[in-house]
């Protein structure tokens, strides 16, 4: 019960909403052949299967992110992922095979959750790590349980959101900027030779949002 903890747990959702956006859209293709009495079963279902797994992947890369140097791997991960949610969206479901059978619907919501989810797992795992190693599986569980029906229920409005308001946008791909700065200030091996203190910590987390925005700023106008 305190700021970072609560902190970490906004970053997180937000973090939901903006690369999870498109989780809605799969469930909805994925069990769109269902009959009507079922797609409210499937859309249930595989949105239960799809969170159980990316809990066990997030807990997977908590662990890994102990690991000397992995957080700086992270923290560029996250920097390319930050500058890519900024470059203009490109149309990749309309290839998603749907199903009439409610359990080889479930499993397309599960497989295709777990290939794109691999940004989510780094981003959110890199959030959970700030409030402390006490705190983060229960970080974790909490940000994606209240980010579901947000997700499910509310992406179409945050959709419409984000197209109406950009702003958005790139405020979240400041804060993963941020995020991976102050993840790789964390690391275990760059205390050998990183400056050390509040003051560095949160300057590498500025500099990494200044990274995102403009690296994300400078390939959207090229493109």
């Amino acid at each position: 019960m305190n700021a970072p903890f609560w902190l970490a747990v906004g970053q997180i959702i937000l973090i939901d909403i903006l690369l999870g956006g498109d989780n809605a859209v799969v469930i909805a293709l994925a069990c769109r052949q269902l009959p009507p009495r079922l797609r409210l079963k499937g859309i249930v279902l595989g949105t239960l299967g799809a969170i159980v797994l990316r809990v066990a992947l997030i807990a997977f890369a908590l662990t890994l992110l102990q690991v000397p140097y992995l957080k700086l791997v992270g923290s560029a991960l996250l920097l390319w992922i930050g500058v890519k949610l900024l470059l203009p969206e490109e149309e990749g479901h309309s290839s998603l095979q749907a199903s009439d059978k409610l359990w080889s619907a479930v499993k397309t919501v599960v497989i295709a959750d777990l290939v794109m989810s691999i940004d989510n797992v780094i981003a959110i795992a890199g959030a959970a790590t700030n409030a402390g190693e006490q705190h983060q599986m229960v970080l974790v569980v909490f940000g994606l349980l209240v980010s579901i029906p947000i997700i499910v229920a509310g992406s179409q409005l945050i959709l419409r959101l984000m197209d109406r308001f950009p702003s958005i946008v790139t405020v979240g791909g400041m804060l993963l900027g941020w995020i991976a700065g102050t993840m790789a200030h964390s690391d275990p091996a760059a205390a050998l030779w990183l400056p050390q203190g509040d003051f560095w910590h949160y300057a590498l987390g500025g500099t990494g949002a200044a990274v995102v925005w403009l690296c994300g700023t400078t390939l959207k106008q090229r493109a």
